[in-house]
C-alpha cells in the first residue's frame, strides 16, 4: 500500500477520534499485504475494532451512572443452590421485554437466596442492550425524596428519577418506614406507573408491607400500581452467603406455616400480575 495513502489514513483515523483503529492499522495493512485480508475485510476489521472499545467505555460509564457498585450477571448466579427457581424463566426476562411493557419485577425471599444478584444482573443485561439503568436500596431512595422535600425539589427528583428507562429498588423491608415516607415513595411509584419499568426486591410478603411503609392504606395504593402489571418470584431456599454455617441458622419456614402468605394459585386474570410460584 502507498506509503502516502496510509499516512492520510492515519491521518483521518485522528481526525475521526479513532484511537484504536489506529493502533489496529498496521497489523491490518500487513495482513492485506499478504494476501490474508481483502478490502472488504479490512475494513471490516478496522471498524469493529474501534466499535468494541468504544462499546466498553460505554458499558463502563453507564454502569457507572446506574450506581452498580458490584457488577452481578446471571453467568455467575448459582441455580444450582436454588433448584426452585425457575432458570428459563430467569433468563427469559434477560430478554427485557419487560422493560419494553413497563411492567414490575418483584424479587420476594430470605436475606442471601440471591434477590439482589439477580437484579443487578438483569441491570447489567440492560445497560448492554443499550437501556438507562439505575440502581439504589430502598432506603437510599427515600433519603433522597425527603431531602428533595424539604429543599423543594421533589418534582425535579422524582422527574430524574423516571426518567431512566430501568429502575431498580433494592432492600424493601429490611427497614420499617414511616407514613410519610411511605407517601414519597408511593409518589415516585405513582409517576412511574406504565412509564417505565421497575425491579424491586424484598424480604417481606405483600401482606406485610403495611407494616414496611407505616400504613396499610399506602400499601395498598402501592401494590395496586406495582402488581397491575408484574412478574413475581417468590424464591425460597438458605442464604448462599450462610451455606457453610447452614446448621446455626432457623428452619425456613413452610409455606403452609400461618406466618407465610401462601401461594396464589392457577393463571392470573389477563392484566394482572404473572406470578411464578417456586415451591
Amino acid at each position: 500500500m502507498p506509503e502516502n495513502q496510509v499516512a492520510r489514513i492515519r491521518h483521518n483515523l485522528v481526525a475521526l477520534r479513532m484511537p484504536r483503529a489506529l493502533e489496529a492499522l498496521e497489523g491490518i495493512i500487513q495482513q492485506i499485504e499478504r494476501g490474508q485480508l481483502g478490502a472488504l475485510e479490512a475494513i471490516d476489521m478496522l471498524l469493529a475494532e474501534e466499535i468494541t472499545v468504544r462499546e466498553g467505555r460505554r458499558i463502563k460509564a453507564a454502569l457507572q451512572m446506574a450506581r452498580l457498585a458490584t457488577i452481578k450477571t446471571l453467568t455467575g448466579f448459582d441455580f444450582s443452590f436454588q433448584p426452585s427457581l425457575d432458570r428459563n424463566r430467569i433468563m427469559a426476562l434477560a430478554s427485557l421485554e419487560f422493560i419494553d411493557q413497563h411492567e414490575v419485577v418483584h424479587f420476594i425471599g430470605q436475606s442471601g437466596t440471591g434477590k439482589s444478584h439477580l437484579a443487578i444482573a438483569l441491570g447489567v443485561e440492560a445497560i448492554r442492550a443499550g437501556r438507562s439503568v439505575y440502581f439504589c436500596a430502598l432506603a437510599d431512595i427515600i433519603d433522597s425524596l425527603a431531602k428533595a422535600d424539604r429543599e423543594g425539589r421533589l418534582r425535579e427528583r422524582i422527574r430524574y428519577l423516571c426518567r431512566t428507562q430501568l429502575l431498580i429498588i433494592d432492600e424493601i423491608g429490611y427497614v420499617t418506614l414511616g407514613a410519610a415516607a411511605g407517601n414519597l415513595f408511593f409518589q415516585l411509584v405513582n409517576a412511574r406507573y406504565e412509564r417505565g419499568a421497575m425491579i424491586l426486591t424484598s424480604n417481606r410478603g405483600f401482606a406485610e408491607w403495611g407494616q414496611v411503609f407505616g400504613d396499610p392504606v399506602i400499601a395498598t395504593a402501592l401494590l395496586d400500581r406495582l402488581l397491575h402489571h408484574a412478574v413475581v418470584v417468590h424464591i425460597e431456599g438458605s442464604s448462599y452467603r450462610m451455606r457453610q454455617h447452614a446448621d446455626l441458622l432457623p428452619p425456613v419456614l413452610p409455606a403452609s406455616h400461618p406466618g407465610v402468605q401462601p401461594k396464589r394459585r392457577g393463571r392470573p386474570p389477563k392484566g394482572a400480575a404473572d406470578t411464578i410460584a417456586v415451591s
